[in-house]
């Protein structure tokens, strides 16, 4: 039995058992009773918003997953290989990270070890620079300076 049959049922009850409305106790059951009516309609309102949503966002799923094909050429089954495959060729070789900071623009560029760092291009300003430190064994926290070392 649904909700809202169950709700029904019970104003059915409530009205063949000819309770007097008058009263202060027949008129509190009958309000809670029109309130379940309407509690139990909306949540049927929800129930039916959620199905239908839940079968959109199936739908939008399906349309990803073909912009995906389209867009990679393969399934996921085959980039899960792919991605341990990168993964073994990265624990043979294990590249080193740096930042540095472009003097132009102030823009964070990250770069590895197959750039040169004394001729690193920003990509936003297009400026070229050298992050090679020129320190004079003065700079806070800057442990790649030779004068440290």
């Amino acid at each position: 039995m649904t909700l809202n049959e169950r709700a029904a049922y019970l104003k059915g009850l409530f009205e063949g058992m000819k309770i007097d409305t008058d009263t202060d106790q027949g008129k509190l059951l009958g309000e809670m009773l029109n309130l379940l009516s309407d509690m139990t309609s909306e949540i049927d309102d929800l129930e039916n918003e959620c199905k239908d949503l839940r079968e959109y966002v199936e739908e939008l799923d399906d349309d990803l997953g073909t912009v995906e094909e389209d867009l990679y050429g393969e399934d996921e089954s085959d980039d899960e290989d792919d991605d341990e495959e990168d993964d073994d060729d990265q624990d043979d070789e294990e590249a080193s990270f740096y930042e540095a900071t472009c003097p132009s623009c102030g823009e964070v560029v990250c770069f590895d070890d197959s750039l040169d760092p004394e001729d690193i291009t920003c990509p936003a300003c297009g400026e070229k620079f050298s992050c090679v430190c020129d320190c004079d064994g003065e700079c806070d926290g800057c442990d790649g300076c030779e004068e440290e070392k």
